[in-house]
């Protein structure tokens, strides 16, 4: 294995490459149509919490797969680094390069094609700079489901959400990103075309690069488009949200739900009270459905089959729980303006931590039988560091918490900077020795690359050092991000 990690260091350091400059343009902008190259924007160099920014890049918007390679090509004869761009919403500043030379910034927002759906075989397939929301209305078209669903489906990007393995709310039933692609298209950092579009459920020869390929944050390569399952489109939804005595009894009311359903439970939120006051304190319109602010809640929805009433199903579930002290108030969405109505809270908890700001946001991923006993913990140990705000919630259904450390009311987060080393560090030690991730469904980008190597297997990290020695020797993939 060291000789492994030998071979991972014969990558070029991202300071060891050239600039996007004006020499660099105008040899690019020879190779493609006009108007594919400009310098980038301002709304290109930064990420959504404005924690960083490039100070300066080339911008590249390529409209076919072939500009595409001839762009990768260029910048591998230059030596001149990429950062992928899908809509700008990753949250581990894989979209950014603070530092180093100028880089190009590669957009596929002008590659939004639908090239092909087959309802029957439950497939369709898509180039990379289709957006979520357009991806989803498009299987819905073909009386489809595409199951992936993120707060930012209107801005984010297909191509990005394979390129981070998205999550979202329907992982528990759907899997992530991964699980619902079965092929891509790739430019790979020499500017070969790895033309994988295939339409197979069954491919056992050699090395899956799709699997390789998907969630490593563009530093392996620039996916251009990708073939997505689909699903049938439920008869029914049951949606409720329902007050429960902790997260212990949260987890028991999950498994009596899954039974209860035939295992079709889609979404399994958990809701901690501090959000819901954050909700008070910065969006004091927005209706709450429970009575009072309860120290822990469940949004749960399941897809329902033909000829099966959810409400009824739901209220024979709450009867249930609710003998069984699992739950003790609730409400049942009885049709689809409730229904939207309490995903709307849970869709606001972000943006109200976004405007109280944090002083150290984690997204981590643990057993489901090791949350509850991970929540006790790190209580305490947060409250040892100071007198701050925590705010759990997240996907509990498929063991994906963001755990979130806010200043004392009256505070701002910069007043607490230097906590936030301090902070991180407590909460992903106590992540690992419960056996979970530091990074459940946001990737590493550069943020984590610390993290990564502090908390990684020395085994993967030495084989993930020479894949990307192999495949990107010098190094102009997202140069900095991930490793």
């Amino acid at each position: 294995m060291p000789a492994l990690a030998r071979r991972g260091c014969n990558v070029l350091h991202p300071t060891m490459l050239n600039p996007a400059d004006s020499t660099f343009a105008s040899l690019l902008a020879a190779r493609l149509p006009d108007g594919t190259v400009t310098l980038a924007e301002p709304r290109y160099l930064e990420e959504p919490r404005r924690r960083a920014v490039t100070p300066a890049a080339l911008l590249a918007r390529p409209r076919a797969t072939g500009e595409v390679a001839a762009i990768v090509r260029a910048c591998a004869e230059a030596r001149v680094g990429i950062v992928p761009w899908g809509g700008g919403t990753g949250l581990v500043l894989g979209q950014v390069q603070p530092e180093g030379p100028a880089p190009l910034i590669l957009s596929l927002e002008r590659m939004t094609a639908l090239r092909g759906i087959w309802p029957e075989e439950g497939l369709m397939q898509v180039e990379a700079g289709m957006t979520l929301a357009d991806v989803q209305a498009a299987a819905e078209a073909a009386g489809r489901l595409f199951p992936l669903s993120l707060a930012s489906e209107g801005t984010a990007r297909i191509g990005g959400n394979l390129a981070t393995n998205a999550g979202g709310i329907a992982v528990l039933r759907y899997g992530t990103a991964r699980e619902l692609c079965l092929g891509i298209e790739a430019v790979l950092p020499d500017g070969t075309v790895f033309r994988g579009l295939k339409r197979l459920r069954k491919d056992n020869t050699g090395y899956d690069l799709k699997d390789l390929l998907v969630g490593s944050e563009g530093t392996l390569g620039v996916i251009t488009a990708a073939t997505l399952r689909l699903f049938p489109r439920p008869a029914g939804v049951g949606t409720a949200m329902v007050v429960v005595p902790g997260p212990e009894a949260a987890l028991t009311l999950l498994s009596l739900m899954q039974e209860a359903t035939g295992g079709a439970v889609t979404s399994f939120e958990l809701i901690h009270r501090q959000g819901l006051l954050f909700l008070d304190e910065v969006l004091p319109d927005l209706r709450q459905p429970l009575a009072g602010r309860p120290e822990w809640s469940v949004l749960a929805e399941f897809a329902a089959p033909p000829g099966l009433d959810p409400q009824a199903l739901l209220a024979d579930v709450y009867a249930r729980a609710e003998a069984g002290g699992l739950v003790n108030d609730g409400v049942i969405a009885s049709g689809e303006g409730q229904r939207r109505a309490l995903w709307s809270l849970r869709e606001a908890l972000p943006e109200g931590n976004r405007r109280i700001g944090a002083i150290a946001s984690h997204d981590i991923s643990l057993p489901l039988s090791e949350i509850a006993v991970f929540l006790h913990r790190a209580g305490p140990a947060i409250a040892a560091i100071g007198p701050f705000r925590v705010n759990s919630f997240g996907h509990l259904g498929d063991g994906n918490l963001h755990y979130n450390v806010f200043p004392p009311k009256g505070r701002r987060a910069a007043d607490h900077a230097d906590k936030a080393e301090e902070i991180q560090r407590a909460v992903h030690d106590l992540v690992h020795e419960h056996g979970g991730s530091i990074s459940a469904e946001h990737g590493i980008g550069r943020l984590k690359r610390g993290d990564l190597v502090r908390y990684g297997d020395p085994a993967k990290l030495a084989a993930m050092r020479a894949i990307k020695a192999a495949l990107d020797p010098l190094g102009i993939m997202n140069p900095g991000a991930v490793i």
